[in-house]
């Protein structure tokens, strides 16, 4: 289920002046019905380095090795999530569509009953296990709070202050994973060390700030905290933003954020939304007619779901002791020693 390959291709084209709408590979309407794959971004688009580009590095891996065409679209508000998936929906050629974010939870399950002979998937769809999915839904999630209890320990282990920090984008239970995660492993590794924590807001535009991001990461760094961990999108730039001027450390978020502020990102808790997206599109590939919906898939760190980044860029930044001990919690949390809380 895990094989990485990129490319790059893509026509750009305007919908209707409120979506931007873009197809690979495809020439004409001449595709076989239900052969491509629809995706429909969340707040930050293409270009966030996170939850939106990992994604879209699903949608290359899946054409590269697997010559699937696909689409996407690019909702210039909230209130276009659902019009991009219908939009999607209604082509011959479409026959699976992505939405990027639990955002889309409400949206893309009305559209899946509408749609009943697509497929549609939701990355980190925010599921109820009392109530019953549409039959031709995938809902895609993870567990945040593994990987943030990995990265909280590498903080609690390697702050110099004993004090340390969380920004979140939009306040709401999928952040509030990523903060207890972070904030049981910081104590688990260092009990003496505290936890500052701040959000950007409790809208989706809480995930596209980059100034508010600065504004909180330079208010906790001022208080005293020496790394800031961040789950908020492109508000993390800021963050890191803020890292470089005062010289201290952050910890990126779904993907290996180094290359944001070279030097000063302790590590990253890395998701892998592009292998999700991945395997979920060549499973579907695959099965044809066979495809099944109606469930969840969960990616944790068993299955290497989720992780933490330690290779030639950071590992001078942590001490090899640390990484060992780290190391042992990932196995422990594994075998079920370490009950990791949600909230």
């Amino acid at each position: 289920m895990k094989n990485f390959i990129l490319s790059f291709g893509i026509i750009l084209i305007t919908i209707a002046g409120s979506l931007t709408f873009l197809s690979c590979g495809k020439t004409g309407t001449s595709g076989a019905p239900n052969s491509e794959v629809g995706l429909v971004f969340d707040v930050g688009g293409r270009g966030d380095k996170s939850f939106n580009d990992a994604a879209y590095d699903g949608l290359q891996m899946a054409k590269d090795s697997l010559g699937v065409k696909y689409q996407y679209i690019e909702p210039s508000g909230g209130s276009d999530r659902e019009s991009a998936l219908r939009q999607l929906a209604s082509q011959r050629d479409i026959g699976l569509i992505f939405g990027v974010g639990f955002i889309f939870t409400d949206d893309i399950t009305q559209v899946a009953r509408d749609f009943p002979n697509k497929y549609f998937a939701c990355i980190d769809y925010s599921y109820d296990s009392t109530k019953t999915l549409p039959p031709n839904l995938i809902a895609i999630e993870f567990r945040e709070e593994e990987g943030s209890f990995l990265v909280g320990a590498i903080a609690g282990l390697t702050t110099k202050t004993n004090i340390v920090g969380f920004i979140g984008g939009m306040e709401s239970p999928l952040i509030k994973k990523f903060q207890a995660g972070y904030e049981a492993g910081v104590k688990y590794a260092n009990p003496k060390a505290k936890v500052l924590v701040a959000y950007a807001g409790v809208t989706g535009d809480a995930f596209k700030n980059p100034a508010k991001g600065k504004e909180l990461a330079l208010s906790q760094y001022a208080q005293g905290a020496d790394i800031i961990y961040h789950a908020s999108g492109v508000t993390g730039l800021g963050v890191f933003e803020a890292a470089r001027e005062m010289n201290k450390y952050a910890i990126g978020v779904d993907m290996d954020q180094w290359k944001e502020a070279p030097g000063h990102v302790l590590t990253s808790m890395v998701k892998r939304g592009n292998i999700a997206v991945y395997d979920i599109i060549k499973e579907w590939k695959e099965e044809g007619k066979n495809f099944k919906g109606g469930r969840a898939e969960v990616f944790g760190l068993r299955d290497g779901g989720v992780d933490f980044v330690y290779d030639q860029n950071n590992k001078q930044l942590i001490p090899e002791s640390v990484y060992q001990k780290v190391e042992s919690y990932r196995r422990m949390i594994i075998e079920g020693k370490i009950k990791v809380p949600t909230q």
